[in-house]
């Protein structure tokens, strides 16, 4: 039985609360970090150089935050997520456009190394999600209504780029609807093979399959699960059973009868929920987020909270994880 914490934080409000959390993550970050040796992460000045050059609008907050946790060469490597040491999920998405339009995602990770923290940030767009990597997102919706979310891609290769979180992170920062979306990030390098759903509030949707040096791809998918075009690593696809849980969302998609409430049921129950906790596989949350009303729903199997951009409230949630059992019991 596993105990995960979850908090909702709004930093707009108390900007100086992010210092702190970061302090309270760091320790275990910093292990994650330095796993391959001090000298396997790249330095400073690439980094930082990396960061601006790439992301220039999010420079002024990248700067600021570094120094509010003390300006140090390794904890502003970090933070500038160039080239991370590699790391994957597992997850399934789609952008639901019947009923009320929702951008749906299980997150599946280890919750061990899962932060717990649904922030509200005001860099330059008011945005909420759910925070990794200190000031990166899993996934988010801004104030103009753009919904994203990431799976792993399913991919074994890394190459020159940055973590995904910040991708995302600056994906709602900067735009306001999926073609912008698409635009902005269509050059971008990720370091490992990721898939960003994108959904906005006119009903436009894309996945974006980011190749680890390679190009990026355009999809016109609401789909997202831990795949791209074929399967390339055999043994994790049978494992995640990435295909399976492609098929039934694209079964969902295309059935007359799938109700929103229907849908979401799916998202409780495997294979789309998974409870292979120690393997690094188990079902965090499920969020809903309206690209329309600008709201998260967290979705428990006897537990659900709705989150407002507009009317953000801060609380605290303790969920236990049972991996000997397809559900979840708040507490």
């Amino acid at each position: 039985m596993l105990f995960l914490p979850i908090r909702t934080i709004d930093l707009s409000k108390a900007p100086e609360q992010w210092a702190v959390l970061f302090q309270r993550t760091w320790p275990s970050y910093q292990q994650w970090f330095l796993k391959e040796g001090y000298k396997a992460r790249a330095g400073y000045l690439t980094s930082v150089t990396a960061f601006e050059a790439q992301f220039p609008e999010l420079a002024p907050t990248f700067h600021r935050l570094c120094e509010e946790v003390g300006g140090g060469d390794l904890t502003s490597r970090y933070l500038s997520m160039f080239c991370p040491p590699p790391y994957m999920s597992g997850c399934s998405q789609i952008a639901w456009s019947k009923e009320a339009p929702f951008l749906i995602r299980n997150y599946d990770y280890s919750p061990r190394y899962f932060e717990g923290h649904f922030v509200k940030t005001n860099y330059l767009k008011s945005i909420m999600g759910m925070s990794d990597c200190s000031w990166g997102l899993l996934d988010g919706v801004n104030e103009d209504g753009l919904c994203a979310s990431l799976t792993f891609g399913g991919r074994r290769i890394t190459s020159t780029g940055f973590g995904i979180p910040l991708i995302i992170r600056y994906c709602l920062e900067t735009c306001s609807n999926t073609k912008d979306a698409i635009e902005r990030l269509k050059d971008i390098p990720a370091h490992m093979s990721y898939n960003v759903t994108l959904f906005d509030a006119d009903n436009e949707f894309a996945t974006i399959y980011f190749v680890p040096g390679g190009r990026n791809q355009i999809h016109t998918s609401p789909i997202g699960t831990n795949h791209q075009e074929e399967i390339t690593w055999p043994d994790y696809a049978t494992l995640t059973k990435t295909v399976e849980r492609r098929n039934l969302l694209e079964s969902a998609l295309n059935n007359p009868n799938e109700t929103t409430g229907s849908l979401i049921q799916k998202f409780l129950h495997p294979p789309l929920f998974n409870t292979a906790y120690e393997k690094a596989f188990g079902t965090l949350y499920t969020a809903m987020y309206s690209p329309t009303e600008r709201y998260t729903r967290l979705v428990w199997q006897n537990k659900q909270i709705e989150i407002s951009l507009e009317d953000f409230r801060e609380q605290r949630l303790k969920i236990i994880l049972k991996s000997n059992a397809h559900r979840l019991i708040t507490v």
